[in-house]
């Protein structure tokens, strides 16, 4: 099945953003639709499989930060899981009103991930991050930005497809953090499809 070509290009149009003003406002406009586009059409698992990884490591009661949360589709995931200390960031004030609505989130704010985070240090015990750390989006410097707002001993999730992780410079700056002795790393899933249905040959990993 090939995806609609509709949301192809808004796709293109997404990842054609120079700016993060520009990502910003173009995420503003995609806001009411993105549910139906991405999760219902073209039917992206990453939330829901990235949810439950760390719902295997991480104890319900955690207080838990969900960096570039879009619409909420991986707080409604952890909601599902018996979460309830969720707090939601995002660039897009869009695309949080559409998560705000959906109730799995205790607090909700506009963040520049890359950026320093407006928390105080330990503030979460996990942080999960799931389809911002792509092309053109968040960039390695983000992951600096999650280690000091979560406890020493937590978690620190995220789903992203393997090239970029290779070539994008993740791997690089996840590399630097642990010979820093700032960042262990627990696990790394073998690559699985993130959209069976419509793209199976978009690989995603954990």
């Amino acid at each position: 099945m090939m995806a609609n070509p509709a949301h192809d290009e808004r796709l293109k149009w997404i990842y054609g953003s120079k700016t993060n003003a520009e990502l910003e406002e173009r995420y503003n406009q995609w806001a009411d639709l993105y549910d139906k586009d991405v999760e219902d059409d073209l039917g992206f698992m990453g939330p829901k499989i990235v949810a439950a990884a760390l719902a295997e490591s991480v104890d319900k009661t955690s207080k838990v930060l969900d960096a570039g949360a879009g619409t909420g589709a991986v707080g409604e995931a952890l909601a599902a899981l018996g979460f309830e200390h969720i707090t939601a960031i995002d660039l897009s004030p869009g695309m949080l009103e559409v998560a705000s609505a959906k109730g799995a989130y205790e607090t909700l704010q506009r963040e520049v991930l890359g950026e320093t985070l407006a928390f105080e240090d330990d503030a979460f015990d996990a942080t999960i991050c799931v389809g911002t750390l792509t092309v053109g989006h968040a960039p390695p410097s983000s992951l600096d930005e999650f280690v000091p707002v979560t406890k020493v001993g937590g978690l620190i999730a995220f789903g992203m497809r393997p090239n970029h992780y290779e070539t994008g410079g993740f791997k690089q700056k996840q590399e630097a953090l642990e010979n820093e002795g700032r960042w262990k790393l627990v696990s790394r899933s073998a690559p699985y499809q993130m959209m069976p249905t419509t793209e199976p040959e978009l690989m995603y990993e954990t």
